[in-house]
């Protein structure tokens, strides 16, 4: 198997072979290049906030899903940063960072800083519309917040677009599973509890994130290697304003959600968070909610009455922001954070 190796703060790392994909060591694909950073601890979240680092470049360690092609539909782009920083949505006064035609799926490590034992982890999934990525908004900064309450955080960098005349694609959902046995299967090395492994997405992250977290039993692509023989299902979920969890179309809505989200009594517990004023709506916590009570599924829910889609967790005057405090408290009393 293919392994790369790259100068590190002028000494030089050889990424250890492993089952799925090349280990770039803080590095950054680019052009079929490793370009190299290095970013430690503290160093790394304080430069994340300024506006002249680049997101992709931070994190700890960087791994290919897959040791060769994806299975499935692969966009013949190359990837582009569509950000417009004159012209581009802002969330709390600073842009977003739009990443689009990801053709080379990768998870990146953002180790938390803990005193001993293994901790839980977390896979975060930015949301886009299955069309780009919030890399930023709904992925580093998220990453960084979980590393500050001892989570170690996971940024699943799935495939994007979606296939022509796709609307739920399911290239995204392969790059999920992938990365949870990934995740589990390197545990050990990583310091990770195998059996406190979460996702949480954002948007239509939050849809992956659901989808994921109710697939579990069964792989939507042929096992590639032994990785594909380790559990995908997460230990628990957060989806923060999720979209597509039940079909619009359906004149009748007699599913709480839609047919491809098969909730049953395995499906890990979930914590919700979503605004009133949505525009993607509410009902998608809400019929979610109401299929996990159904399948007596543990669940908390947080309706805030505005603050709209889209904000990740930058703070602004809006309670809805505040989503991050009740997500913690949620995770402590649900022993997801309990040092063992």
């Amino acid at each position: 198997m293919q392994a790369f190796s790259s100068g590190l703060c002028g000494r030089r790392r050889t990424g250890k072979a492993r089952q799925g994909g090349p280990i770039l060591r803080r590095g950054l694909v680019s052009s079929g290049l490793v370009s190299v950073v290095c970013l430690l601890g503290p160093t790394a979240i304080a430069m994340a906030q300024s506006t002249d680092v680049d997101p992709r470049l931070l994190g700890d360690e960087k791994v290919l899903l897959w040791p060769s092609a994806p299975p499935g539909w692969v966009t013949d782009q190359p990837e582009v940063d569509t950000t417009d920083d004159s012209q581009g949505r802002q969330v709390a006064g600073r842009r977003v960072m739009r990443l689009g035609h990801v053709s080379q799926p990768m998870i990146t490590l953002f180790r938390a800083n803990r005193d001993s034992g293994d901790g839980p982890a977390v896979i975060v999934c930015p949301g886009g519309g299955y069309h780009i990525l919030a890399y930023d908004l709904e992925g580093t900064e998220v990453c960084q917040w979980l590393q500050s309450i001892g989570v170690h955080a996971v940024l699943l960098k799935y495939r994007v677009p979606r296939p022509p005349g796709s609307d739920r694609p399911v290239e995204p959902l392969m790059d999920a599973q992938r990365a949870i046995s990934l995740v589990r299967n390197n545990a050990a090395e990583w310091g990770i509890d195998p059996q406190r492994i979460g996702i949480l997405g954002f948007s239509a992250g939050g849809n992956l994130a659901a989808r994921a977290a109710t697939n579990y039993a069964k792989r939507v692509y042929p096992a590639v290697d032994a990785v594909d023989t380790v559990p995908c299902r997460p230990d628990f979920a957060v989806l923060v304003y999720p979209a597509y969890l039940y079909d619009k179309n359906d004149p009748g809505c007699e599913r709480w959600v839609a047919p491809d989200l098969p909730v049953d009594a395995n499906t890990p517990p979930m914590f919700l968070t979503m605004a009133f004023d949505d525009r993607v709506g509410p009902e998608n916590i809400l019929r979610m909610g109401l299929a996990l009570k159904q399948a007596n599924v543990p669940c908390e829910i947080h309706l805030y009455p505005s603050g709209g889609h889209g904000y990740g967790l930058r703070r602004t005057d809006q309670p809805v922001t505040t989503w991050p405090d009740r997500c913690r408290e949620w995770m402590q009393a649900s022993g997801w954070l309990t040092t063992r």
